[in-house]
C-alpha cells in the first residue's frame, strides 16, 4: 500500500511540472527559419546594415553639390544732424531704412585631391561590411539555434531513459515488495530498493527542469512571445556527420569565413584612409555662385526712395594647402594602421588554423568514442538481462542488480554525450569554415 502511494505521488508530481499543452511541432529547419525572421538582435544588425546601405551615397562622400536657398530682412532707424554750407543747421529724425533679400547659393567642390573617391569608397566599403556583419549574426545564430535543438533532443533522449530507468526500478520494487512479503527477500532489499526507486524517480524530475530550461531557451532564440511554449520535435536521434574532411574545411575556411573577410575589409578601410590623408597634397578646386534679388526702401530725404536688383553672380576657386603642421604625423600613422590590420589579419588565420585544428582533433576522437560506447552499450543491455534472470531466480543481489541496472544506464548516457560532443564539434568546425549555413539545405 505504501508503495502505490509512493508511486501514485511520483506520476502526479511529475505530471504538476509538465502539464499537458497543445504542442507545436518543430524541425531544425522550421527552428532556423523562424529564428532568422524573428530574432531581435539579427533584426537589429540588418538595421544597421541598411544603415550603411543608406550612408553610402555620393552626396556623403562630398561628389555633389550644395545648394542653399536664404532669404533675409533687416531694417535701420535713424536720427541724422548736418549743418548747412549757407548756415544754419538740419536734423532728420526716425527715418526707417528697409533691405530685403531673397537668393540661391552654389557650391561644388570639383576637385579634392582624390578624397572624394577615397570617401566614396569607404562608405561602399562600409556597406560591404556591413553585409558581412550581417552575415556572422546568421551564422552566429544558426550554429546557436543548432546547437539548443540538438541540446533540447539530447535531454528528451535522457529524459526518455531515465523513464526507463524509472521503470526498471519500479519492476525490482515489485519483486522484492512481492518477495519480500512471502519472506524470501529481508527488509533491508525491500527499503534498498524503495531508495533506488525514489532515487530514479527524482532523477527523472530533474531531467524534466533541465528539458524546461531548453525549451525556454530555444523559444527565445526563435523570438517566439510565449517563451513558455511547449512544442515536440520530430528528432529521437542525434544525428551525427562522419564525413567531414580536415583539408576541405580549411580551405573553405581561407574563402568564406566572415572574420576572415571582414579582417580584409578592415586593410582595406585603412588604405583608404591612408588614401585621404595623401589626397591633401594635391590642389583643390572649387565652384560657388549665387543668383538673388534685394529690394531697399529708404526713408526720408534719400535720393531713391526705393532700389531693387536681380543679380547672379559665380566663381571658381583654385588652392592647394601648403602646410599644416600635422600632415606627416597623420600618413605615419595611417601607415601604421595599414600595417596592424595586416597583422591582425594574419593572427586572425592562425588563431582560426588552430581553432579548427583542435576542433577537428576533438571531432575525431568523439567518432571514435562513440564507435566504442556503442559496442560497451550492446555489452551492457546483454548483462543487464543477464543479471535479470539471475535476479528472478533469487542467484543475484539487489546491490548487484542494481550495478548492472547502473551499468546500463551510464552506457546509456555516456553514448548520449559523446553523440552530443560530437554535434557539437561538427557545428563549430561547419561555423569556422563558413558552411553551416549547410543546415539549412
Amino acid at each position: 500500500m505504501k508503495y502505490t502511494l509512493l508511486y501514485i505521488g511520483t506520476i502526479l508530481a511529475l505530471a504538476c511540472i509538465h502539464p499537458v499543452q497543445a504542442q507545436q511541432t518543430y524541425t531544425l529547419r522550421s527552428c532556423l527559419e523562424l529564428g532568422l525572421e524573428n530574432n531581435y538582435s539579427l533584426r537589429l544588425t540588418r538595421n544597421e546594415e541598411q544603415t550603411s546601405k543608406n550612408n553610402a551615397t555620393l552626396a556623403n562622400a562630398g561628389a555633389l553639390p550644395t545648394l542653399d536657398a536664404s532669404g533675409g530682412y533687416s531694417g535701420t532707424v535713424s536720427n541724422t544732424e548736418y549743418k548747412l554750407a549757407a548756415g544754419g543747421k538740419s536734423a532728420t529724425n526716425g527715418v526707417f531704412d528697409q533691405t530685403l533679400n531673397v537668393g540661391l547659393n552654389l557650391n561644388w567642390t570639383i576637385f579634392d585631391g582624390f578624397n572624394i573617391t577615397a570617401q566614396y569608397k569607404r562608405l561602399k566599403e562600409l556597406e560591404r561590411q556591413g553585409e558581412t556583419n550581417t552575415r556572422i549574426a546568421v551564422e552566429d545564430l544558426i550554429s546557436n539555434i543548432t546547437a539548443e535543438y540538438y541540446n533540447y533532443v539530447q535531454h528528451e533522449i535522457r529524459l526518455k531513459n531515465f523513464r526507463y530507468a524509472v521503470s526498471l526500478s519500479k519492476e525490482r520494487l515489485r519483486i522484492v515488495e512481492e518477495r519480500y512479503h512471502i519472506g524470501s527477500f529481508s527488509r533491508l532489499d525491500y527499503q534498498q530498493a524503495k531508495v533506488d526507486f525514489n532515487a530514479d524517480s527524482a532523477q527523472y524530475m530533474k531531467q524534466q527542469e533541465l528539458l524546461h530550461t531548453s525549451r525556454i531557451q530555444l523559444n527565445e532564440l526563435m523570438a517566439v512571445a510565449d517563451v513558455d511554449q511547449a512544442f515536440i520535435v520530430p528528432d529521437t536521434l542525434i544525428d551525427v556527420s562522419a564525413h567531414l574532411l580536415f583539408d576541405d574545411l580549411w580551405n573553405s575556411t581561407l574563402q568564406t569565413n566572415a572574420s576572415l573577410i571582414r579582417a580584409a575589409q578592415n586593410n582595406t578601410l585603412a588604405q583608404l584612409d591612408y588614401k585621404k590623408v595623401v589626397s591633401r597634397d594635391y590642389p583643390y578646386l572649387r565652384l560657388n555662385g549665387s543668383y538673388g534679388y534685394t529690394s531697399n526702401n529708404y526713408g526720408e530725404n534719400a535720393t531713391y526712395l526705393r532700389r531693387g536688383y536681380l543679380a547672379g553672380n559665380f566663381g571658381v576657386t583654385l588652392g592647394f594647402n601648403l602646410f599644416d603642421g600635422k600632415r606627416k604625423q597623420q600618413r605615419r600613422n595611417a601607415r601604421i594602421a595599414i600595417e596592424n590590420t595586416r597583422l591582425q589579419q594574419e593572427q586572425l588565420e592562425l588563431s582560426l588554423r588552430a581553432d579548427l585544428t583542435n576542433l577537428w582533433q576533438a571531432y575525431q576522437n568523439n567518432l571514435e568514442l562513440l564507435k566504442l560506447e556503442r559496442q560497451n552499450l550492446v555489452s551492457a543491455r546483454e548483462n543487464y538481462e543477464i543479471a535479470m534472470e539471475r535476479y528472478m531466480l533469487g542467484n543475484l543481489s539487489g546491490i548487484e542488480m542494481r550495478e548492472a541496472q547502473k551499468s546500463l544506464l551510464d552506457a546509456e548516457e555516456r553514448i548520449l554525450s559523446a553523440e552530443y560532443d560530437t554535434k557539437m564539434c561538427e557545428i563549430s568546425l561547419l561555423q569556422l569554415s563558413g558552411r553551416v549555413t549547410e543546415y539549412l539545405d
